[in-house]
């Protein structure tokens, strides 16, 4: 009977100890999943925000573009503007000057 209980004692130790090391792994298994599970994380918001600072820099030099292009089309249509305004805005210079001189006898002539 003695030797009945003796071998369910060492029995009961060996299933602990069997246990003891099988929680022992699941931990170091759990240990390196979130390891892993960090490191790959940490790769994804990396890789992340190297598509936004990429996307981000595309959309700027396209802006930038854009406005290049605003910019030289305002120049041209303000220069073709003056260009075609020039002739009346001589014409017109020229009837403001000679409207003074024209004062300018007819008080002399008084």
């Amino acid at each position: 009977m003695r030797r009945i209980i003796r071998e369910i004692f060492d029995a009961e130790s060996k299933v602990d100890a069997v246990l003891q090391q099988a929680r022992e792994r699941a931990a170091d298994i759990r240990r390196a999943a979130d390891k892993e599970v960090s490191e790959r994380a940490s790769d994804a918001r990396r890789q992340a925000q190297a598509m936004v600072q990429a996307a981000a820099q595309e959309a700027r030099n396209e802006v930038a573009g854009i406005q290049a292009e605003a910019i030289r089309r305002a120049d041209q249509q303000a220069t073709a503007l003056r260009n075609s305004k020039a002739e009346a805005m001589d014409d017109l210079l020229n009837r403001i000057c000679a409207a003074i001189l024209n004062t300018e006898c007819e008080m002399d002539n008084q």
